[in-house]
């Protein structure tokens, strides 16, 4: 901040003195953070800003208008965001999205059960992890119930 006198004179002669104080606010900073999302994600981008004087208006590359937007991560795509602040000062930066396929899972093949009380194993494939319903724990033998029963992995 800096401090000005100023004095006026005007055509009479007359002198009127003030003080006049100028202040620069924090520059305005949007830092994005780049991400990595699998295929078909919905992903939410916040221009996280640093400084400026609110309000502060935005303007994405896709044309809205808010400090977060919600996009679909159907293709890897970088994405631009703009910041004005109440003095009009503005600052620009992106966010690069990459886009990770699905995994290619299998439950493996179907099976048949001739005897209550048999237990079986499932083990999914094609993936690191995996979660299965039903209670069962992949790898982990168990006795299903009788009857036909679906199981799915995840």
């Amino acid at each position: 901040a800096s401090m000005y006198k100023v004095k006026v004179k005007d055509q009479f002669g007359c002198v009127a003195k003030t003080n006049v104080l100028i202040t620069q606010p924090d520059p305005l900073q949007i830092n994005l953070i780049d991400q990595s999302v699998c295929l078909n994600k919905e992903l939410e981008l916040d221009a996280n800003v640093i400084g400026g004087t609110n309000p502060i208006d935005y303007l994405w590359s896709t044309g809205q208008q808010s400090k977060k937007i919600i996009v679909i991560a159907d293709k890897d795509r970088t994405f631009h965001v703009t910041g004005t602040d109440a003095n009009g000062c503005s600052n620009t930066d992106q966010v690069d999205v990459t886009v990770n396929d699905l995994p290619v899972v299998s439950a493996g093949t179907d099976q048949s059960v001739c005897n209550d009380g048999t237990t079986v194993t499932l083990n999914g494939s094609g993936a690191t992890t995996y979660v299965w319903d039903n209670g069962v724990t992949d790898g982990a033998s168990f006795t299903p119930p009788l009857g036909a029963t679906t199981y799915t992995v995840t």
